[in-house]
């Protein structure tokens, strides 16, 4: 019931997105952005803020835990994930973290990554972890719906969806689509019509973005361009300076039942072997696999 009602919520608001763009670290550094602060005013509740900000619902949820998404108090000081580490992958194309919601772009100039939230797909209908390219870019895109999609719209909202739904206003595709090179070629990276499920898990596999974000994303990104779909919840990075940085998000629920446990964060043994030397606290490190609040901590001693 809650997730209709955030659905129906996010759907009056209008769009308004704003690219968030970092510069590169150097000399090794994985550490991008700034954490940002907003004082709750009245009107505001979680979904107007993220699109202030550029951010997913979920992610201010996830940093900002025991605060009403709906009717967060006037005055409370919200924390703003606008800081992160890196995923660690090669540093082009569209790299794309699940347990994120978040979408990053690296431009062929080198300096510059920009950030984007992204809805990804829905229990039951999970995006895959993919290592691909881009293999289409189609503007003004029409949306063909698979007869299993067509089956659950019907037994879920008791509505036909038609077999080809044309681009325009009515499409959910939104006006922008890039088919990636990976299977049949039914996923794709898309916007929206409806401007709801943005760093939310909605859609049935698809990448869906803020439709400012995906005409902006599908004007740069090109035929043959790099996509990495990852799934890294746990980041870390050993800073130049010698800080040692752990960033930890919750994992993604793969049934309904899963959801709602509480999560235990699952560890590489690379993950094991940076938080078991002798420079990090491993109670700080403790508190930040436990909180999974998506901020890059600082462990070190």
């Amino acid at each position: 019931m809650m997730r209709v009602f955030l659905w129906f919520i996010i759907s009056l608001i209008p769009s308004v997105a704003l690219a968030n763009v970092y510069t590169l670290p150097e000399n090794g550094s994985r550490l991008i952005g700034e954490i940002q602060m907003h004082t709750v005013v009245k009107g505001d509740f979680f979904q107007t803020i993220a699109k202030q900000y550029n951010i997913g619902i979920l992610e201010l949820m996830e940093t900002n835990p025991g605060v009403d998404p709906f009717l967060p108090d006037v005055g409370t000081k919200l924390v703003i994930p606008t800081q992160m580490l890196l995923p660690d992958v090669p540093r082009t194309g569209i790299v794309i973290n699940l347990p994120e919601l978040r979408l990053y772009y690296f431009p062929k100039n080198g300096k510059e990554v920009h950030v984007f939230p992204v809805g990804i797909g829905r229990i039951g209908r999970e995006t895959p972890e993919m290592v691909t390219k881009i293999k289409s870019r189609i503007p003004n895109p029409s949306w063909t719906p698979p007869a299993s999609i067509r089956k659950d719209h019907l037994e879920e909202r008791g509505e036909v969806l038609p077999r080809i739904v044309p681009a325009g206003p009515d499409n959910p595709l939104g006006k922008y689509a890039m088919q990636l090179s990976y299977g049949d070629g039914s996923y794709l990276i898309h916007g929206t019509n409806k401007d709801f499920g943005i760093g939310m898990r909605v859609s049935s596999g698809c990448i869906r973005l803020n439709p400012d974000d995906i005409e902006w994303l599908f004007h740069q990104a090109k035929y043959g361009d790099s996509v990495r779909i990852i799934n890294q919840t746990v980041k870390t990075s050993s800073e130049p300076d010698g800080e040692q940085i752990i960033e930890v998000h919750s994992a993604l629920s793969k049934s309904e039942l899963d959801a709602s446990r509480e999560k235990v964060v699952s560890l590489t043994a690379g993950i094991v072997k940076f938080i078991s030397q002798e420079s990090v606290d491993s109670f700080k490190a403790n508190d930040a696999l436990l909180a999974q609040d998506g901020l890059p901590i600082n462990i070190s001693l």
